[in-house]
Order: C-alpha cells, then structure tokens, then sequence
C-alpha cells in the first residue's frame, strides 16, 4: 500500500535578510509521489504537529495562535483559542490521554486543550525571572515529558534557559541556574543582541529524552548538545565538537521506533549556510554524521516518521530546503518548497 501520510513544513519571517520577499504559512506534500500545496497561507507559521494517535489532526502554531486541521491538513480553521495575536512556537501531547495537549508561546506562556486542539485555556504564569533581554520576547520553543513521571514536563526557552513542572503545567521551577554558571567558562560565552554572555547558554531550541536514559534530559541549545541527570539542577557539556565541525545546536529528537537513537540538526549559527544532521545510536554517547546533503541554511528542524524508522526529513533555513531519506540515510531527496518562501521553521510528519 502507498503511503498515505504527509509532509507538513511551518514558514515564517526572515532572520539576516531584511529585504528578502516570499511566501508564508503551511505547505502540506504527500509522501507517496506528492507535490507541494499552499494550505494555510498569509499567517506566519513557526510549529506544525501531525497527531501520533490521529494523523487527521494537525495544529499549526501561528503568529495568531493555534490553527487546526481535521482533514490531514488540506484545510486549517482557527482554533478555540483565548487570545489574539499570540505567537505559538511548540506542541506536546500528553503520553497518558493524547487528547490532552499543550503548547508553548511567545511572551512565554503555557496553554491546554483536552479536546485534540479544538479549544484552549491558558494555564497560570509560569513566573520565571527573565535572565536575558534581547530583541524579541522569549519563546517556548519545545516541551518534553518524562517517560514515567507523567506530569513532569521540561521546556526549553528562547532565549531563557529551561524550566520544568511536575504538576502538569499548574507551576514551574527555573533549571536555569548552572547553564549560566557555565557561560562563564571563556568558550561557552556568547553576546549577540543582550548585554549578558550567559546569551548563548540560554538561547536554547529543542529539548528531548531518549527512553533508554530517562532521566537524562538533552538540550539543543547555540554551543552545542547539553544533558542533566538530575532534573535540571546541573548540566554537562556533550562536546559535540568531537563529532562535527558545526555545533549550533538547533535541534535533536528520539526515533519513535528507537529507543536509544538521536538526532540532532548541528550548524553554524542562526543565521549560517551550512549544517549537518547526526546520529547517535547509544543514547547520545557518541553521533556521526547521518546525511549526505548539502544545506544552504542554518538546519531549523527534523521531521521523523512515526511508524517508519527509514525516513527522516530536515529542512534548512533558507531557499525553502527541504530534504528526505525513505532507507535510512542510504540515499536522500530534495522536496524544495516552490517558489520564493520566508524562512522554514517547522517540519512534521505522519
């Protein structure tokens, strides 16, 4: 039987080219031999998420709150959400009741739905210090559940550090302390657009735990790969430069199949023309090199099938990239995105 499921990428504003032009929103392509379709377009789109336990569901995070599909995403109305104008960066479905799901904002904020993504409540502040100012509002870039501990919930900040809750979002600790006591280690200072080179510690992008280790939490962050084994209180340096000669951590996901492999999206810098994606297969111990593309933008995200372990997808910051492998990284696709696009964000796939 073909594949009936699709390619979801999340397109949003320029970072580096101020006067660039294109397009914006959601593009949807079927995996079985399918071509690009503009589904949702106009609104800014930095997260899309394809439903696990109902693939007719999808949500796209927008510049105006949370957009949904029943349809596989051939059609995207907006959802119940309470409020106007509020920027929605990540997706998390709960483990226990995948009804239940929660989503991450910019001015940080934590929202619920316990219908599939229909309506949404906002849950209470998540009161936690701001460490840097820059020139955006900090963002809730990816929240991760504990395998076990069902209510403990990570999530990494942009660009604020990482909190985490054990009450399933009522309230929430700051595990941000010892990722600014390392930036004042001389190589893991980083000042772009704030005063405080704890900047680059805390400018982190995607968080994971691989079930085989899991009370090891990863972070993607801007120097590199971090892990703590002790809920956030401390974090130790995964010395990535071993493996790549990019570090730019900007993104890194567990296999849906595989409990002990990783991958993570390793650049330049935001704003960078080179990138690789890495493997590891020993729950983070060790990573080689995965694909054998060549990128012409910072790697944003990498999508991973949910029942096939052989395709992987990764998209690139700039000129709409998009790149697949359906056998494990033994050959791969290009899959641009047509005509002239903003700047990719977000894949998913299912």
């Amino acid at each position: 039987m073909a594949d009936q499921s699709y390619l979801f990428a999340g397109v949003a504003g320029y970072v580096g080219r101020p006067d660039a032009e294109g397009d914006v929103g959601v593009y949807r392509r079927a995996l079985a031999n399918g071509d690009w379709q503009h589904v949702l377009p106009e609104l800014e789109t930095f997260s899309v998420h394809v439903h696990a336990g109902d693939p007719s569901v999808v949500l796209a995070g927008t510049e105006d709150g949370v957009w949904r599909s029943t349809d596989h995403g051939a059609t995207f109305e907006r959802a119940s959400f309470p409020d106007a104008g509020r920027q929605i960066w990540s997706f998390l479905v709960d483990r226990r009741d995948d009804s239940r799901i929660y989503a991450g904002a910019s001015p940080i904020a934590i929202y619920r739905s316990d219908d599939r993504g229909a309506s949404w409540r906002k849950l209470p502040d998540v009161g936690v210090a701001e460490h840097c100012k820059v020139i955006f509002d900090a963002r809730v870039m990816r929240m991760v559940q504990h395998p076990t501990r069902l209510d403990e919930i990570y999530a990494a900040l942009e660009v604020n550090g990482v909190i985490r809750t054990t009450d399933g979002g009522e309230t929430w600790d700051d595990c941000s302390a010892h990722l600014i006591e390392l930036s004042e280690q001389e190589h893991l200072k980083s000042k772009i657009v704030s005063d405080t080179f704890a900047e680059g510690m805390l400018d982190v992008h995607a968080i994971t735990i691989c079930p085989a280790k899991p009370d090891d939490i990863i972070l993607a962050l801007r120097m590199g790969l971090f892990r703590s084994a002790d809920q956030g209180k401390t974090w130790q340096d995964m010395e990535m430069s071993r493996f790549s000669p990019t570090t730019y951590g900007r993104d890194v996901k567990v296999s849906p199949q595989e409990s002990k492999t990783l991958y993570s999206a390793l650049s330049v810098a935001a704003a960078s023309e080179d990138g690789g994606v890495y493997r590891s297969i020993d729950a983070g111990e060790s990573w080689s090199r995965f694909d054998n593309v060549q990128v012409h933008g910072t790697i944003m995200s990498i999508a991973l099938h949910p029942q096939d372990a052989g395709q992987v997808y990764i998209g690139a910051r700039y000129k709409g990239e998009i790149f697949g492998t359906a056998d494990g990284g033994a050959s791969w696709s290009e899959m641009p995105l047509p005509g002239q696009v903003k700047d990719i964000y977000s894949l998913s796939c299912g």
